[in-house]
């Protein structure tokens, strides 16, 4: 099976480590991998994503046309990436950063207060693990012990001293279950 994630924001949200995140874990589980970041010259504020491709099987490209997933961290991402997740998909909103509806019937949508969830646990930098643990409840991606044991194992050592406050963010987000598809 191939499930293709397209994770977007602003350059400073944690956009492109979450999607290292899930690279390294479907690295450490044997599966076969792409990642490819996109951003702009900026180091925060500006718009940055990636995507990511996790199979069983040899990837023919990295590059995804409709995602089976997209994470969307703020209002220019989901105007940018909503159409094209493919039907039947999963697009997961942070709802803090959108003031909107999605428009699309035909796939999941989880809707998020993500900057909230964060601020309550106390880290407002793990916003990106709360969006992480909304997609991994919501489909059938990676295991949250698999994250949880990559995390652990590839998080910078001078990031050390977040791991149980991402892997705590990562369970928060769990708990939000996407709306069915009408």
């Amino acid at each position: 099976m191939q499930q293709e994630v397209i994770i977007a924001g602003f350059g400073g949200q944690g956009v492109l480590f979450t999607g290292q995140l899930l690279s390294y874990t479907a690295m450490d589980e044997g599966k076969e991998v792409t990642w490819i970041p996109s951003y702009g010259p900026e180091m925060r504020g500006g718009t940055a994503n990636c995507t990511v491709v996790v199979s069983d099987e040899e990837i023919g490209s990295p590059l995804v046309k409709n995602p089976t997933a997209v994470m969307a961290f703020n209002l220019p991402s989901l105007e940018k990436f909503e159409h094209l997740v493919e039907k039947g998909g999963t697009l997961v909103v942070n709802s803090s950063m959108v003031n909107r509806e999605v428009t699309r019937k035909d796939i999941k949508v989880v809707s998020i207060p993500a900057n909230d969830i964060a601020e309550e646990l106390g880290s407002k930098r793990s916003v990106n693990m709360v969006m992480l643990g909304a997609l991994l409840a919501n489909m059938n991606l990676l295991s949250f012990e698999a994250v949880e044991r990559s995390l652990e194992a590839h998080l910078p050592a001078r990031h050390m001293r977040f791991l149980e406050a991402n892997k705590a963010a990562i369970r928060k987000g769990a708990e939000y279950k996407a709306t069915e598809i009408q």
